[in-house]
């Protein structure tokens, strides 16, 4: 077994005045993110991207074995392939495997098969689960509480980049099996989810929806 090794923790102390504006701002910033469906083509610097997935990075992990892989696309040869193959999976969705209790819910969010965003975003972020890691020698490493883990990094990773100005759509066809083939990820890999990042279009719109008040959503004891 690995001996332990601790480091001091590198934490700043705030006063509860601060720890309160803080978290003031930081809750209207969030409230103002949005799913948006309608991105313009401007290009986004690539460091940028790296930023914020150097953030997801940072989250935490089962056992700190971080089973997370993150495949940046902006190859408009790979959108297209991505795109064709998630509308496939899409069409047989909405015609034949939703429920219409399903539909009846989407409904309102005016979401259809056609997923041009796949191709208009300057950048896809294919976001991929790791049920086991595997050593340079070939031996599989078991990781723990994976899709908690990559929840989390991925939670983080949609916040960093709309604290940077971003906007994102999360995109889950199903199955998404097709990302390991386009991509070339290993069959230790399950996709996770498809992030669509960019700047928002000019004409972008969004559903006119409410969320559910503190209230609703906590119980403090």
């Amino acid at each position: 077994m690995a001996e332990s090794r601790f480091i001091p923790l590198q934490h700043a102390a705030r006063s509860d005045e601060d720890r309160s504006a803080r978290a003031r701002a930081f809750r209207d910033l969030m409230h103002a993110r949005r799913t948006v469906r309608h991105f313009a083509a401007t290009p986004v610097p690539r460091e940028v991207i790296e930023h914020c997935l150097a953030a997801a990075g940072s989250a935490p992990s089962g056992a700190n074995l971080q089973p997370w892989h993150f495949v940046v696309v902006t190859e408009p040869a790979i959108k297209r392939r991505i795109r064709e193959a998630a509308e496939a999976e899409e069409r047989e969705f909405y015609q034949h495997r939703a429920p219409q209790e399903w539909l009846d819910a989407l409904a309102p969010l005016g979401t259809d098969a056609a997923k041009p965003f796949l191709e208009t975003a300057p950048y896809l972020i294919a976001i991929f689960s790791q049920a086991f890691g595997v050593l340079p020698d070939g031996r599989k490493v078991k990781n723990y509480y994976v899709q908690e883990s990559v929840g989390i990094a991925t939670g983080m990773l949609i916040t960093a980049l709309h604290y940077c100005g971003l906007v994102s759509l999360t995109h889950t066809p199903s199955p998404m099996r097709f990302l390991n083939d386009i991509l070339g990820r290993p069959a230790n890999e399950k996709p996770f989810l498809l992030l669509v990042v960019g700047c928002p279009a000019p004409d972008a719109q969004v559903p006119d929806i409410r969320r559910k008040p503190l209230s609703e959503i906590s119980t403090l004891r």
